[in-house]
């Protein structure tokens, strides 16, 4: 009897897609067996969002066939490959926030009794049964908006289960979820493997592709360039693969000197939840500050406290020797300070506007000849940032919503670089961006902090918090647990503090 494992349930044969002038698949060949899950591995731009829309039906491939179960399949929209059996949990979470966890799992489907009134009855057992079944503890009624990430991704993955689904496709699905989470996600998706369901992961943390993957493959600049088992490949040939060189080391040499404070935070404490307690710490100008802890440590919360869009209760911030207790981030932006925020989509783009748009807006005056906007003026600046930050894209005309997240990523650092912030506060910076683009953002941060500039920088990822800070900040349930010198710890001791006061 044939291996199941050995089936192929999904076949992409020859998909092209081209925008324009702009080839951004060329010729795609893609095999993915029922029980496995295979690992898509990439830059940012090169072509893995595109296949996975060709996929889905949002864009219309210009050639190629796709095959589900031996039938060729053309779907017309997202909902159309859902109920044929293809689920996809996107890193970017689109969810009605105000609605609660039932209704969100049922969106688009609502049961209805004999007299044609939705049954929230059965909807609830339904839902409960399914969270049980895949050891998750939820509660059914809280609303969307009042989960953290991690909660709101979990549901997200619930749902594609839900579908009875023959392929799911995970896209980054582990960027906010904490240790144990990604612990419990591995184990859910095991569960699935053995239900003979395939298993599509995208992600850029290579320890996690080869721990749950048993296939990866590879795109760069729109053509798949290797397929192998991941028993049969390393750290190395991946990289290689994905960036078209080698990366000898993963992090640049962190040779910035820090000097005096600069940043005295004294005694903060915020008013609504998650309570931050009574944190003092001081930051040095050119330092490289790090803020480690578990996803709801309070991390995100104390940056926000610092640039004035979170209300505090009690305590102080001063820079310079000058207090600095912002009521607005208008206020603080006066000051030099600068954030770039966790949910890029949410507060950090305006997905309508163009790269010109999202690179100038924080920074406007700078760009007035007379009264008037100068559109030269905003071109030229929106150019030169696409050419500091390497952005792939076709010029500063293009829509910010055409970029992969990585490079709506740069295009946030760009604009905050025209303001020439002195404090950079940066809320897990890299998060979604390949490995090829996290290097140059690292050189981006040691060469701003060797400038003088000041960096407080939040990551979940441990190898990153230790390969580009000077010291770091360990957050444990709203309390700063310690602070450590990043050349004399190791990750036990991050561990161990990030769970002082749990």
């Amino acid at each position: 009897m044939a291996d199941k494992r050995e089936n192929t349930v999904l076949s992409i044969r020859g998909m092209s897609k081209s925008f324009g002038r702009n080839r951004v698949l060329d010729h795609i060949n893609l095999e993915v067996k029922s029980g496995t899950v295979m690992g898509l591995m990439g830059e940012n731009g090169a072509g893995k969002s595109t296949m996975m829309k060709c996929l889905f039906g949002t864009y219309q491939k210009d050639e190629g066939n796709i095959f589900l179960d031996g039938r060729e399949v053309s779907f017309s929209g997202p909902k159309d490959a859902l109920e044929n059996g293809i689920a996809m949990v996107h890193q970017e979470l689109n969810q009605c926030l105000d609605r609660n966890v039932v209704d969100n799992l049922f969106l688009g489907r609502y049961p209805c009794n004999s007299m044609g009134v939705v049954d929230e009855g059965r909807m609830r057992k339904e839902a409960s049964e399914l969270f049980r079944k895949l050891g998750m503890t939820v509660n059914l009624t809280q609303s969307m908006r009042h989960m953290s990430v991690s909660q709101r991704q979990m549901c997200e993955i619930a749902k594609a289960i839900s579908y009875n689904s023959k392929v799911i496709v995970l896209d980054e699905p582990t960027s906010s979820l904490t240790v144990q989470e990604v612990d419990k996600l591995f184990e859910m998706m095991r569960m699935l493997k053995k239900q003979d369901i395939a298993l599509i992961y995208i992600s850029h943390k290579m320890d996690e592709i080869f721990e749950i993957c048993d296939e990866i493959s590879v795109l760069r600049d729109g053509n798949l360039v290797m397929t192998k088992s991941a028993d049969n490949t390393d750290m190395n040939e991946l990289i290689a693969a994905m960036v078209g060189r080698s990366l000898d080391n993963r992090f640049p040499p962190v040779d910035n000197v820090p000097k005096d404070t600069i940043l005295s935070v004294q005694h903060l404490s915020t008013k609504f939840e998650p309570h931050l307690q009574d944190i003092t710490f001081d930051v040095k100008e050119g330092e490289i500050f790090g803020l480690y802890g578990l996803v709801g440590a309070g991390r995100t919360e104390l940056l926000e406290t610092i640039f004035g869009v979170r209300t505090r209760a009690a305590g102080h911030v001063y820079f310079n020797g000058h207090l600095m207790n912002f009521g607005s981030a208008k206020e603080a932006m006066e000051h030099g300070f600068a954030m770039i925020t966790e949910e890029r989509k949410a507060n950090g783009l305006f997905l309508k506007g163009d790269l010109t748009f999202n690179t100038t807006i924080a920074n406007l005056p700078q760009y007035k000849s007379g009264v008037a906007l100068s559109d030269t003026k905003m071109v030229n600046a929106t150019a030169k940032e696409i050419k500091v930050m390497h952005t792939k894209c076709m010029g500063p005309e293009d829509m910010i919503s055409s970029l992969s997240g990585g490079n709506q990523q740069k295009v946030i650092f760009g604009k905050w670089l025209e303001r020439s912030p002195q404090l950079f506060m940066m809320d897990e910076p890299t998060r979604g961006i390949d490995v090829g683009a996290k290097y140059e953002i690292y050189e981006l941060i040691i060469n701003m902090a060797k400038l003088g500039k000041t960096i407080i920088v939040v990551s979940s990822e441990m190898p990153e918090i230790l390969g580009i800070t000077n010291r770091i900040g360990v957050m444990s349930n709203g309390r700063l647990s310690g602070i450590v010198n990043t050349a004399e710890t190791t990750q036990e001791e991050l561990l161990r503090l990030s769970a002082k006061y749990l």
